[in-house]
């Protein structure tokens, strides 16, 4: 039986076997290859991948988004590993199988610890289109405190409610960890992985960023508020678990009618480069 450091080890040679730094990115053009439907969801995931860039919330290229590719085979787009998130394309992205394997030949390499994250996540919850997670600096240090997301802002409030929780375990390479993600997830469509960042899922890419969006906001409000000082005005008792149903009924209004096409118009004025 592997011990886990035998499993990372291992995955980490297969990772780097072989590697060699890019100088420059060849992309093969994907369009005439896929159906307008998966089409469709890779410029939608390659517009967020732009978006979380132009929020300055990526890590380099360490963290991952992702979404499912509707059929039973469970396949899902994840963003190459060797790109930083301002190059990703519509045709970079990675469909991979729920084993983690490349569904067609691709001259990129995706990362283990997205796959275990994303893959437990979109075959447990059929709902789970989209899964997104990120390492900001404001969602780590809500992650690191006690008492994770405080409803000490509007935004906070509207998505408290929706906010699961799940312990630290080391990076998510090891594929046992998936039934605990999953499980600690629940019916939730946000997460905040303990020490480590944040996570949400939508029924498609729009609703899952807007998700997220909401999630970063509270936590770099939250963060700035108590680094502002001890005197936090609290709001009245019950109106957080208001403030709660609005947002559970008002975010999948305002994410796939409003905020999102208008994010996609804004994608395409930044660098229409990310729809090819």
């Amino acid at each position: 039986m592997n011990r886990p450091m035998d499993r990372v080890s291992s995955i980490n040679r297969g990772m780097t076997e072989g590697l060699k730094p890019l100088e420059s990115v060849d992309i093969p053009p994907m369009k005439d290859k896929v159906g307008d439907e998966e089409w469709a969801i890779r410029v939608d995931l390659a517009a967020a991948y732009r978006m979380v860039a132009y929020y300055g919330w990526d890590d380099l290229i360490f963290t991952h988004l992702s979404a499912r590719i509707p059929g039973p085979e469970h396949h899902f787009l994840l963003n190459p590993y060797n790109l930083m998130f301002e190059e990703v394309t519509a045709s970079s992205l990675v469909k991979v199988d729920v084993h983690g394997n490349p569904v067609e030949p691709t001259p990129f390499i995706t990362n283990p610890a997205g796959f275990t994250i994303h893959s437990a996540i979109h075959t447990a919850r059929d709902d789970a289109q989209a899964v997104m997670h990120l390492h900001t600096p404001a969602g780590q240090a809500v992650s690191a405190h006690n008492e994770g997301l405080l409803p000490l802002t509007q935004t906070a409030m509207l998505i408290r409610g929706d906010v699961a929780f799940h312990e630290y375990e080391g990076v998510a390479v090891d594929l046992d960890e998936r039934e605990r993600l999953v499980a600690d997830l629940g019916e939730k469509n946000a997460m905040i992985l303990r020490n480590h960042g944040t996570l949400a899922v939508g029924k498609n890419v729009g609703e899952c960023f807007i998700r997220l969006y909401y999630l970063e906001r509270a936590c770099q409000a939250q963060i700035m508020a108590l680094s502002a000082g001890d005197q936090v005005n609290n709001p009245p008792q019950g109106s957080a678990e208001i403030t709660a149903q609005q947002g559970a009924v008002g975010l999948p209004l305002a994410a796939n009618l409003l905020a999102w096409p208008a994010l996609k118009r804004k994608a395409y004025r930044l660098d229409p480069s990310f729809a090819t």
